[in-house]
């Protein structure tokens, strides 16, 4: 039996997270193959996470599984955020409105800039001596 599944990508300055959301779940969330609790253990990041199931009111609707990689703790859950924001937009177009209004499918692409040569990081120039 094949499990029905919608998928989102999404992903946030160096992370990148692949969620599933599967038809016929009880509303676990699993990252990595670790509960989310653990994965995420700052209760900040795993509530961002859930913010666009709870928006939509399918929160406990679905089981969710993400592949997520890269960054660091915030940058994956912001990416898993988007991730699920977009396969609920798959699940039901209908919820574009109410996501687009709490700003969960706003990809934020700002991403860290490159090192200048001359300079000390990328825009920090070595200090200045007169003499």
């Amino acid at each position: 039996m094949t499990d029905q599944y919608y998928e989102g990508l999404g992903r946030h300055k160096a992370a990148t997270a692949r969620v599933r959301l599967h038809v016929s779940g009880s509303g676990d969330v699993v990252v990595n193959d670790k509960p989310v609790a653990d994965y995420f253990p700052r209760t900040g990041d795993t509530d961002r996470l859930m913010e666009p199931l709870r928006a939509t009111e399918t929160e406990g609707r679905f089981d969710v599984t993400v592949k997520v990689k890269g960054g660091g703790i915030t940058g994956q859950s912001y990416a898993v955020r988007l991730g699920i924001a977009r396969a609920l937009l798959k699940v039901d177009p209908d919820l574009r409105s109410v996501l687009r209004k709490g700003g969960f499918l706003t990809r934020d692409s700002r991403v860290k800039e490159r090192k200048k040569p001359g300079l000390k990081r990328a825009r920090k120039a070595p200090q200045y001596t007169k003499r």
